[in-house]
């Protein structure tokens, strides 16, 4: 059994994955705006991955915009049957970088071609479509219209399965009632978990969840800890807070981004980490 087996599998639309998957966001150049400053050092990070067992990368046609869509074409086209390619749409990047709503049925229609075209699909096996009434996290807001959408696009037989990102618990509801979703992509790790709740009732239902940001949002205390307790287990802290995300709910699907190899390698380690109940306790504490 490789390392990345041993963090197990789980169902997204109809194919299972290994739980330790890619986000090929870090691709992009700076602020996931322009190319990166090393091309050929990206289409390894990517090449690498896939010898490594991940079979569930993470994109979009905005990081760049259509940089990251087209590294990913470059480094693994054609792609084997195993692989899966996970995109999301909704946003679009301005000049200056900004992330804009882009919610229209045209805006949604050419994303979802732009997304088809920079990866050299036929279809897109899982969109995720990213709710934008807030940049910087979830806001109430009715999905039904650019759901609709989406719905349509699938039974043209350019989108496969619809998923869900930086969305609320309600917004779920509202657009399990549209189209089925198979999956919710959100903000979440050790000491931001609002989610505690969705996290447990998507499991219930057996849709994925896939969290963004493993580190983001630590308050130097938190920080502290984490160290701590992944230097008296021999880990790196990245490891130790994709370890607790494993060990959080079977449902959990990481998609860790880098753009460095060994990085890269030192993530999908972290399905070896092992964490002792007394620490388990302690980095449970971290949100409180």
């Amino acid at each position: 059994m490789s390392v990345i087996d041993r963090a197990g599998t789980f169902t997204l639309g109809d194919r299972t994955v290994r739980r330790l998957g890619y986000g090929a966001m870090q691709l992009a150049g700076p602020g996931v705006f322009g190319p990166p400053k090393d091309r050929a050092a990206a289409v390894a990070v990517l090449r690498e991955a896939v010898a490594l067992g991940v079979d569930h990368i993470d994109t979009s046609d905005f990081y760049g915009p259509h940089v990251t869509n087209q590294i990913i074409r470059e480094a693994l086209h054609p792609y084997s049957d195993d692989l899966l390619i996970v995109t999301k749409i909704s946003a679009r990047r301005g000049e200056d970088g900004s992330w804009l709503p882009a919610f229209s049925r045209e805006e949604l229609t050419q994303a979802v071609h732009d997304n088809l075209r920079n990866l050299g699909l036929d279809i897109l096996e899982v969109v995720n479509l990213r709710a934008m009434f807030d940049v910087h996290g979830p806001a109430e807001g009715s999905l039904e219209a650019p759901l609709t959408v989406l719905a349509d696009l699938q039974r043209q037989g350019l989108v496969r399965h619809i998923g869900l990102s930086n969305v609320t618990a309600t917004q779920v509801k509202e657009g399990r009632r549209i189209c089925k979703i198979v999956c919710v992509q959100n903000q979440y790790n050790l000491v931001q978990r609002e989610d505690d709740g969705l996290v447990d009732a998507l499991a219930q239902e057996e849709i994925p969840y896939v969290p963004f940001f493993p580190l983001g949002g630590f308050n130097p205390l938190q920080s502290s800890t984490l160290a701590d307790v992944a230097n008296r287990i021999g880990a790196k802290p990245m490891q130790v807070a994709l370890a607790w995300l494993l060990r959080r709910s079977p449902n959990i699907l990481l998609i860790p981004g880098t753009s460095s190899v060994d990085h890269l390698r030192e993530n999908i380690a972290a399905a070896d980490v092992q964490i002792p109940p007394g620490a388990m306790d302690e980095l449970d504490r971290l949100s409180h």
